[in-house]
């Protein structure tokens, strides 16, 4: 190469460097009755670490299905790589370079592990697949996110907490020039937090840009340079992280201050037994679990991923047959074999799974809302829309979900509105004990502080209340004392005068070794 052209292509080598990975002139999309996203407009710069915030329903969602090919902008513009971008589909996304990785999962329940990770390059022998090579790539991929299953293992019988790390081990298969990762850490504990962070050092240091979307605003510093807040779908600011606060960051994105609600209430009093469980085994050779909560109390349950604190709150819910335990509601012992007998006997679950479990997605708001008592709302057999739509407004108002209309499919509602659908539909139906898996999972700090403030009132009006959360500070903040499960087993309780995040892991660890500090 002469002089001249070695000088040139030094020249569109540093021009192509300096041009944004990733650009946004006057983007708008609209839904009926709602303007999700208006005039927006920003850039990420090549191999950065970006963060996007906003509160539900402040168009996320909407702009990276924009990236991601699911939807298409009505208005302005996109460059990618210094192209004009307007992916017709998922697969043309794919093919330029972008990789999402969703909140709501999007696995192949009634496949394996190992088949969702290569689904899209199955390698073969002979015209077939091999297996062999598929395991052995899969568990290379399993062990790089820390995740211990047989890549043989149906989707299926995995929890969100383990899709969510075969979702990200996914997105690891292929070279991608854009990762986004909404609330990727939504259902992971500090360890496999500690591990995600690694893989996204690494993949920075090879020059992969990352867009990251977290409602978990402490540890956006370990993964960004900058941020991009967005508010009613519109554009707020983009600009640097250093030096910028996270009470700054609320107030951008809520527009007003937000107090610290996540305090404890130490005037809750705690009565008689509202839940007990003795004996409680999940297979015949597990260990045998016991533990109560009182009326007015909040109990926390932690643990790391494939600890068992979902397999235990689904038996006592009835959704997972147990090997043997006895249980009690208010004192009684009742005998629960299904769904339907918990909730009769006033034992109700909002699940982690909000999507597949917790939500009739295609049905409205109202009906979500009203579909665990379907008697109140019936009159001589037949059902009262009126009295449906009264009750569902007055819930919608308390909650504040985000919605134009009570009509409206709850599909097309933000993960965060969805959540308080599903906590709202069980505060319908009266329940004297609530269990909660994840229940801020997804959720703005502005929304997290009224369920927080939910559950307060929930137990002082003297209900048992049980809180299944990867989320330390989150069980610190609330809870009266908190269970630490390990493999399967209670492995210590610390009561709330002994609160303490290395103390609480130490005992989440003691199957694992020892602790590190942190």
């Amino acid at each position: 190469m002469h002089g001249d052209e070695l000088t040139r292509s030094r020249v569109d080598a540093a021009a192509h460097a300096e041009t944004p990975l990733l650009k946004l002139q006057a983007v708008g999309k609209r839904f009926p009755g709602v303007v999700a996203l208006r005039d927006v407009s920003f850039e990420i710069a090549r191999g950065a670490g970006h963060v996007l915030l906003g509160e539900n329903g402040a168009g996320k969602s909407t702009l990276i299905n924009m990236l991601g090919g699911a939807l298409q902008p009505d208005d302005g513009a996109i460059w990618f790589d210094g192209a004009p971008y307007r992916p017709a589909s998922p697969l043309e996304a794919f093919k330029a370079g972008i990789r999402v990785v969703h909140q709501e999962l999007n696995l192949l329940s009634n496949l394996s592990v190992a088949e969702n990770l290569l689904f899209e390059q199955l390698p073969s022998r002979h015209g077939m697949v091999n297996f062999r090579e598929m395991n052995r790539r899969a568990a290379e991929l399993l062990a790089e996110v820390g995740l211990d299953v047989a890549p043989t293992t149906e989707v299926s019988r995995l929890g969100v907490a383990q899709m969510q790390l075969v979702e990200i081990a996914k997105a690891l298969c292929h070279e991608s020039k854009l990762l986004v990762l909404d609330e990727p850490t939504a259902t992971l504990t500090v360890r496999e937090v500690d591990r995600l962070f690694e893989i996204l050092h690494r993949l920075k240091a090879k020059g992969v840009t990352t867009l990251y979307i977290s409602h978990r605003l402490e540890e956006i510093y370990a993964v960004g340079d900058h941020v991009t807040v967005l508010r009613d779908g519109q554009h707020v600011t983009t600009r640097s992280l250093s030096g910028l606060g996270i009470p700054d960051i609320v107030e951008l994105m809520v527009g007003r201050t937000i107090a610290d609600q996540g305090e404890f209430s130490a005037d809750i009093p705690v009565g008689g037994e509202a839940l007990g469980v003795t004996g409680l085994k999940l297979t015949g050779d597990s260990p045998e679990m016991s533990f109560s909560v009182g009326k007015g109390e909040i109990v926390g349950i932690a643990g790391l991923v494939g600890s068992g604190r979902t397999e235990v709150v689904r038996a006592l819910f009835g959704a997972d047959p147990k090997a043997a335990g006895r249980i009690r509601i208010d004192g009684q012992e009742v005998d629960i074999a299904s769904p339907r007998d918990a909730v009769a006997h006033g034992l109700c679950l909002a699940t982690e799974d909000r999507k597949g479990q917790g939500l009739l997605l295609e049905m409205s708001c109202a009906e979500n809302t009203t579909i665990t008592d379907l008697a109140k709302i019936s009159w001589r057999g037949l059902l009262q829309r009126k009295t449906e739509h009264a009750v569902s407004r007055r819930l919608v108002k308390e909650l504040r979900v985000k919605t134009p209309s009570i009509h409206q499919a709850v599909r097309t509602f933000s993960g965060g509105n969805q959540q308080k659908i599903v906590i709202a539909k069980w505060l319908f139906r009266g329940p004297k004990v609530l269990i909660f898996d994840e229940p801020t999972r997804g959720i703005d700090v502005g929304a997290k502080a009224e369920i927080y403030e939910l559950l307060r009132k929930l137990a002082t009006d003297g209900k048992g209340i049980l809180v299944v959360s990867s989320d330390l500070p989150e069980l610190m903040a609330i809870c009266h004392r908190i269970l630490v499960f390990s493999k399967g087993r209670i492995a210590g309780e610390v009561p709330r005068a002994e609160f303490d995040q290395h103390r609480i892991l130490s005992f989440a660890f003691q199957e694992y070794g020892r602790v590190r500090d942190r």
